[in-house]
């Protein structure tokens, strides 16, 4: 009964966090709300708790190990026993392998496969979130293509998305994560969690979107079979092998910088105030850990790595957190993990704008006009999947 009242106490909070940036509250369907949140304390309870769900996840991250395993043959030829000696763990283990898993998404994006899947999935998703056929198709096909090759899918009509669509498209963007990377956060932390995560995030990008941005989409035109259409196989195989690998170098020189400019930032804030920067931002966010369910003797560290998530991304969280798990509780190392699952940082900013712009300048400068409420937007989105974990660790 207490995890429950928690939860509600949560949900009260980030929903009214939600409607301080609504568009336009009269226009929020609370009937398509309640039906979400049902639908993903449904996910939540399956996925973290049910027998069958949790054999599920297993095998799912079974699945992923063994991609990881066929990734690691090709790591091991290129760069000989290094991966095995568990040299360079985070190159080697976690981001090489996301140029196989690219090449793999690939593959059935070619055979038609995904486009299939998007468009199925998408029309079940429109008629639970009340929301239009062209806001559910992203939301999955996000989930599948990426955050950038996603919006390739909509250049024919991309033009054409007014504004308010196209924070709706934007945010779904930051607010979830590519399965080309998933194979790399599940050699990080728990498979479970990751899982869920992805399920989460999206029923929770819903519910926030139907807050913030509340209204139907008109728009229907869908111009996925069209992707790739022109190319051969192996002309689209080496265009998703060097994508992967572009997103595997990017995200390296990421962590280089960014974990750099945090030890930093973290000296000259010690040697001033006697309190690192990290520490500080655990402060800010304590309330917040605490809020989505993760025990007071966690939430000051929890915070720490929730703000440098932020600030940074997922992937220098995750490594942060992989420091002190152990000292963590399972419940807060869990809540944890789902709320890290997600793009929403201050860089994704740069990412999302920068893909649409290339496809389209205007819109791109549209996208980097709402910026900052697209992270606080896609944060109370990490915010509400955590939870909902919550209520089931």
């Amino acid at each position: 009964m207490a995890a429950i009242l928690h939860f509600l106490l949560a949900l009260v909070v980030i929903f009214a966090l939600a409607l301080l940036v609504s568009h336009d509250p009269k226009q929020i369907r609370l009937r398509f709300i309640i039906q979400l949140i049902v639908a993903e304390a449904a996910l939540g309870w399956f996925f973290l708790h049910s027998a069958s769900g949790l054999a599920l996840v297993g095998s799912v991250g079974h699945f992923f190990e063994s991609l990881l395993g066929f990734a690691a043959q090709g790591t091991e030829f290129v760069f000989g026993g290094m991966h095995k000696q568990g040299l360079a763990f985070i190159f080697l283990g976690v981001l090489c392998p996301i140029v196989f898993i690219s090449a793999l998404i690939g593959i059935l994006q070619h055979w038609r496969i995904l486009p299939l899947l998007i468009r199925l999935v998408g029309t079940l998703l429109s008629k639970v979130n009340g929301m239009g056929k062209l806001e559910s198709f992203n939301a999955v096909s996000t989930l599948i293509l990426g955050q950038s090759e996603n919006f390739i899918a909509y250049k024919g009509i991309l033009g054409d998305i007014p504004a308010k669509r196209l924070y709706t498209m934007a945010a779904t963007a930051m607010s979830t994560v590519s399965l080309s990377i998933v194979g790399a956060y599940m050699s990080m932390i728990d498979a479970k969690y990751v899982v869920a995560a992805l399920l989460l995030n999206m029923f929770s990008t819903f519910i926030i979107l139907s807050i913030i941005n509340p209204g139907k989409d008109t728009t229907q035109e869908i111009v996925l079979d069209k992707l790739h259409e022109d190319q051969s196989f192996f002309e689209m195989l080496g265009e998703y092998i060097l994508a992967g690998f572009k997103v595997a170098m990017i995200i390296l020189a990421m962590l280089i910088g960014f974990i750099a400019l945090i030890a930093a930032v973290n000296a000259l804030f010690a040697a001033l105030f006697g309190y690192s920067f990290q520490q500080l931002l655990g402060y800010l966010f304590y309330p917040f850990a605490w809020l989505i369910g993760i025990p007071a003797a966690d939430a000051l560290q929890a915070g720490s790595i929730m703000a440098t998530k932020l600030v940074a991304n997922e992937f220098v969280a995750m490594i942060e957190l992989q420091k002190v798990a152990m000292n963590m509780s399972p419940r807060g190392l869990g809540i944890l993990s789902v709320f890290l699952v997600s793009f929403a940082n201050f860089a994704s900013i740069g990412i999302v704008a920068g893909a649409i712009k290339g496809l389209n300048e205007q819109q791109g400068n549209v996208v980097s006009r709402f910026g900052w409420k697209l992270v606080y937007g896609s944060t109370l989105v990490s915010l509400l999947s955590a939870a909902f974990a919550g209520l089931f660790i």
